[in-house]
C-alpha cells in the first residue's frame, strides 16, 4: 500500500497518508484527507520513503481518500470566505466576555467536523463560555489551540526582511528553539531589531549554519591559548570562524590576522 508525506493545514502540518494500491500520486498532487481531525484538504509532497520518514517526528497518519475534484475546490474557497465570518463573530464573542486572550486566527476543517480557534495569552484562559456560545454559533465541535510568537507567525507572517516568505510559513517542520549564543558564534549584529523575526524571537535563520561554525570553531586554537606562529609567539586574541583565521597579539603587542596554517603550535590557554 503506498504512502505519502502530506501536508495539511493551516499550520502546515506534515503527515504520512496511505492510498489505495491503484492510486499514485505525484508531487503538488491535491488531496482530500481522512486524518484525526476529520476531512481535511492537503497536498502531497513525497512518497514515504525510510529517508524522508527519518525527517519526522511522530507525524500525524491518515489515509488519502481522493484527489481533489473541482467541487471540492469550490467548497475551499466557500469555507474560506467561512472562516472570515467565523473569526469576526468569535472576536466579538471574545470581547463581550471580555477575555484577556488575542485571537489570531480560526480554522474551519474541510469536513465541517470542528473549528479550531487559535489564539494567543500570556496565561490560561477561562473560555468555557465562549466555547459553548461559538458552538451554539456554528453548530459544530470547537477547539481552543493557545499558540506562541512563533506559530502566529506561522499563521499570519508573510516576508521576512531577507525579502523571502519567513521560514515558518513555507520549509520548516519544527521551529527548534534559538539562542544569542548561536547569533554571537556567527558575529551577528546584537541588535535586536535586526536579529529578531516576525515573531519577535531571534531568527530561526540563525540556527542554520550554527553547527558548520562549532564544527569549523573546533578547529581554531581556543581563544587566550598561547601559540607560536610563523611571525613568533602570539595569544589568541579573536577567530574569523569561517575564514579560518586568528587574530593574535604578538610578544610586541602587535595584533595581526592569520591563517590557520601560520600557527605552528599550540602551547596551552
Amino acid at each position: 500500500m503506498p504512502r505519502y508525506i502530506v501536508r495539511f493545514g493551516k499550520m502546515r502540518t506534515l503527515g504520512v497518508f496511505s492510498s489505495s494500491a491503484s492510486d499514485n500520486y505525484s508531487r503538488g498532487d491535491e488531496v482530500i484527507l481522512r486524518t484525526e481531525r476529520g476531512l481535511e484538504a492537503g497536498q502531497v509532497l513525497c512518497e514515504a520513503t525510510a529517508h524522508a520518514l527519518k525527517q519526522l517526528k511522530n507525524p500525524p497518519r491518515g489515509r488519502i481518500q481522493r484527489r481533489l475534484s473541482d467541487s471540492d475546490r469550490l467548497e475551499v474557497a466557500r469555507i474560506h470566505q467561512l472562516e472570515r465570518r467565523e473569526f469576526e463573530l468569535c472576536r466579538k464573542h471574545i470581547a463581550a466576555l471580555k477575555l484577556k486572550m488575542k485571537l489570531v486566527d480560526v480554522e474551519h476543517i474541510f469536513g465541517g467536523e470542528r473549528i479550531l480557534v487559535y489564539y494567543v495569552a500570556d496565561g490560561r484562559v477561562d473560555f468555557r463560555q465562549l466555547v459553548k456560545n461559538l458552538a451554539g454559533e456554528f453548530q459544530t465541535r470547537i477547539e481552543m489551540r493557545q499558540i506562541g510568537a512563533r506559530d502566529e507567525a506561522k499563521l499570519l507572517a508573510d516576508y521576512g526582511d531577507c525579502g523571502k516568505p519567513v521560514c515558518c510559513n513555507t520549509h520548516l517542520v519544527q521551529m527548534p528553539p534559538v539562542s544569542m549564543k548561536m547569533a554571537k558564534l556567527q558575529k551577528a549584529t546584537l541588535d535586536p531589531s535586526k536579529i529578531s523575526g516576525r515573531c519577535g524571537r531571534l531568527k530561526c535563520c540563525l540556527r542554520y549554519e550554527f553547527q558548520t561554525y562549532q564544527e569549523l570553531q573546533k578547529q581554531l586554537p581556543k581563544v587566550g591559548a598561547d601559540v607560536v606562529t610563523s611571525q613568533g609567539r602570539a595569544r589568541v586574541v579573536a577567530h574569523e570562524i569561517l575564514a579560518q583565521q586568528v587574530l593574535v597579539e604578538l610578544e610586541d603587542h602587535r595584533r595581526v590576522l592569520l591563517p590557520l596554517q601560520e600557527i605552528l603550535t599550540v602551547l596551552g590557554s
